[in-house]
């Protein structure tokens, strides 16, 4: 077998094909999640805490000559800083994305628990030699 054969017959088996699928709704189903993320809820949070931009959120490390603000500047002049913020926001993203997948996975447990079991194969009947020799046991017993 060729390996152009091989790679074929790969292919389009069915879990390679499902494999394809799961990546590439997962990436738009990320992209979701993303937006939930830093349209919705981020803004709520934000409301709350007062805070509307959570990537600017740093502790610095080191002296600070030059009283810079924003994070990119401060990485830029090369001041150690601890940048928690954006590590917050792919938090809530994590979690957000955890939570939909373990109810999406719940719901295909409990509808794969309601499918009815599969019947039990019939036993194959009883040879007859079998059934022969049952006859002759049960004839000496008597």
């Amino acid at each position: 077998m060729s390996m152009l054969q091989e790679f074929r017959e790969f292919a389009v088996k069915g879990n390679a094909m499902d494999l394809a699928v799961g990546v590439i709704i997962g990436g738009a189903f990320g992209k979701i999640v993303e937006s939930i993320v830093g349209d919705l809820v981020m803004p709520l949070v934000s409301r709350i805490t007062g805070r509307l931009d959570f990537s600017n959120l740093y502790l610095l490390l080191g002296d600070n000559p030059k009283n810079l603000t924003a994070l990119a500047d401060i990485k830029a002049a090369g001041i150690p800083v601890f940048a928690y913020g954006n590590f917050l926001t792919i938090l809530v993203n994590f979690l957000i994305l955890a939570f939909v997948i373990f109810m999406m996975v719940k719901q295909i447990n409990r509808l794969r628990a309601a499918e009815p079991p599969a019947p039990e194969p019939e036993a194959p009947p009883t040879p007859e030699d079998v059934l022969l020799l049952r006859e002759i046991r049960d004839s000496l017993k008597k």
